[in-house]
């Protein structure tokens, strides 16, 4: 059941960072296109920076999860390396459970907003009026990926608080 788990949540992750390829190979031709438009022919696209500005946010809260999941986040672990297993379990333990409670607490706040763009039926002000609620609703998405993730992270790290021999090899600094 948890490997079935664990490699359905792979696979998501899989597709968002599939998307996210995509993502950035349209925002690149889309902008190219766009000052070649402006700076060639003297007549800019009127779509290319909204779309653009939207799909970064796309690319900033999907990849986060995909960032967490390969613990690829930037960070200074020189004082974390020098702690015992336990402490650092505990430490990640905690880092985990609280970055899931503000992913879904976003969640949460992301779905209302979205709701609400829904509801009254808001737009961006601009020739190409896109729905507010397209990008709100990129918000609940990524949010509630990166949270699952902590969540997997904190399930990590407290069956390493509890059986820490068992995750001994894992656990040595990188860097030495």
């Amino acid at each position: 059941m948890t490997s079935f788990v664990m490699r359905s949540w792979d696979g998501l992750l899989a597709v968002l960072r599939w998307t996210s390829m995509a993502v950035l190979m349209f925002m690149m031709v889309s902008i190219g296109y766009d000052a070649i438009m402006r700076y060639a022919f003297a007549a800019p696209t009127s779509w290319s920076l909204e779309i653009n500005s939207f799909l970064l946010v796309y690319l900033a809260v999907v990849g986060a999860a995909e960032a967490q999941r390969a613990d690829a986040h930037i960070r200074i672990t020189y004082f974390k390396d020098k702690l015992p297993v336990t402490v650092r379990a505990a430490i990640n333990l905690l880092t985990g459970l609280l970055g899931a409670v503000f992913c879904f607490i976003l969640v949460w706040r992301g779905g209302i907003m979205a709701m609400q763009a829904l509801e009254f039926g808001e737009r961006v002000s601009s020739s190409l009026g896109t729905p507010m609620v397209y990008p709100y609703g990129l918000l609940p998405v990524g949010f509630a990926a990166l949270g699952l993730q902590f969540l997997i992270d904190a399930l990590i790290a407290g069956h390493r608080l509890i059986h820490p021999g068992a995750h001994a090899d894992e656990e040595t600094p990188a860097n030495g």
